[in-house]
């Protein structure tokens, strides 16, 4: 398997953190900050509750570091800590909602004012099929193409078989092509 520079240099920087060298941790946080946000983005919809399932990931990423045995697996150790964070904060969204009554009256996911609609047009239209995909599709196809994990890495970070993996990416791939498709017949 070939592996490129960053995740070697990722590699270093995980291997020199689990022993306790916190330079190494503090730059391993700073490369893999972004990337773990726009996972808990992508699952959980909600740019505030992304932050806090982050803020909780990297705790649990400090304590179990010095446990990793193998500092090559991190991207999707740590990926598979913010799935779970998510899960966790998904479920206790949900309890809330059936507390206060408001379990049958979800948000709207996408504000259809004239605003939005604007705001739309200038988005790419890549971006936009992507949003509209269901969270557990969008998260296999955006660590797939843009964080280029492999299918075995993807399925350690979701916590599902490589098979429901390979099916996610074959039905993302299916409705962004449609959806491509069909904005292009419509322009």
């Amino acid at each position: 398997m070939h592996r490129d520079k960053a995740r070697i240099f990722d590699e270093y920087l995980a291997a020199a953190a689990r022993v306790g060298d916190r330079d190494a941790f503090s730059r391993l946080a700073a490369r893999w900050q972004s990337r773990l946000l726009r996972h808990a983005y992508r699952l959980s919809g909600d740019h505030e509750a992304a932050r806090d399932i982050v803020q909780d990931a990297w705790a649990d990423i400090v304590k179990g570091l010095p446990s990793l045995r193998d500092s090559g697996v991190f991207p999707a150790w740590a990926h598979r800590i913010v799935t779970r964070r998510a899960a966790d904060s998904i479920r206790r969204a949900q309890r809330r909602r059936r507390t206060n009554d408001a379990f049958a009256a979800e948000p709207a996911r996408e504000d259809q004012s004239a605003a939005a609609l604007e705001l739309a047009v200038d988005v790419p239209p890549l971006a936009v099929a992507m949003a509209a995909l269901p969270s557990d599709q969008r998260a296999a196809i955006a660590l797939f193409y843009q964080e280029e994990f492999s299918v075995a890495e993807i399925a350690v970070a979701l916590e599902v078989p490589a098979g429901t993996v390979k099916t996610r990416l074959m039905h993302a791939r299916r409705k962004l092509r449609a959806a491509l498709e069909e904005r292009k017949s419509d322009v």
